[in-house]
């Protein structure tokens, strides 16, 4: 048993163990590529919040890691089968319960680890915020917390040279032989201010990749995973311990 982690442990520790930070893993259930599980972002999800809840929790920090929500927003993927689909508006249903429940139970901190690029919490954060004052908000994209250059040849941003060493290093018996996956090309919008990333629209996945993927996946190793993850979950385990020691009823420092 791993007492930060509230599926693992029992009624009968917390008769009398309080925690201070909740951690809610958030992830997606959909196609990566050819070779890697549909269950991509929930397994990284799951497996960065747990060491990452075991580092702060050795330094001292009162974290519980909550089970990870394994759908997110695919609303660009409508007609990719099987990919599971919640709508934003969905998510601040799920959201405001969580919290509403961590509220009642004196737990203040809320730390959201986001493991799918489709999920955009900071305007939930916001209205949330408002409703319940006596909470401190926060999420992490855990994918955009490091420079992945230092750790990869090949860009991306899904099932490409980062995921698949990831998966490589976690869950290696889930991924075909890489000679099985596709290239990961992106077609590219014909319209420049969205090529030069100034001007958003949603991607439809079917349309800007042949095979899911965006990223050339073929160098991924779990050697590289493993280096990766070792140093993402560091920075998000000191993270927590700073969390852990901060009054947030007074969180700013003076600039003089």
């Amino acid at each position: 048993m791993r007492p930060y982690i509230l599926a693992e442990t029992n009624w009968k520790s917390l008769q009398t163990y309080r925690y201070d930070i909740a951690i809610l893993p958030w992830g997606a259930t959909e196609a990566h590529n050819y070779h890697l599980p549909y269950g991509t972002d929930v397994i990284e999800a799951d497996f960065i919040a747990a060491e990452s809840a075991r580092i702060a929790w050795e330094l001292g920090a009162k974290v519980v890691v909550l089970p990870t929500i394994p759908f997110g927003v695919n609303t660009g993927q409508s007609d990719i089968y099987l990919d599971m689909n919640l709508n934003p508006t969905t998510q601040l249903a799920i959201l405001r319960d969580v919290i509403d429940t961590l509220s009642r139970h004196e737990i203040h901190k809320l730390y959201i680890l986001n493991s799918h690029g489709g999920n955009d919490f900071k305007w939930m954060l916001r209205e949330l915020g408002l409703q319940f004052p006596e909470m401190f908000l926060c999420t992490t994209n855990w994918f955009t917390s490091m420079d992945k250059s230092k750790y990869f040849d090949e860009p991306g941003d899904h099932a490409d040279e980062m995921e698949t060493s990831l998966i490589l290093h976690l869950k290696p018996e889930l991924v075909l032989p890489l000679s099985e996956c596709g290239d990961g090309k992106e077609q590219k919008s014909k319209i420049a201010a969205m090529k030069e990333g100034w001007v958003w629209a949603e991607r439809k996945w079917s349309q800007i990749s042949k095979d899911t993927g965006v990223g050339d996946p073929s160098k991924g190793t779990a050697e590289k995973g493993e280096r990766f993850f070792r140093d993402v979950t560091q920075k998000i385990g000191h993270f927590l311990v700073d969390l852990s020691k901060t009054d947030t009823t007074n969180l700013y420092e003076d600039p003089s």
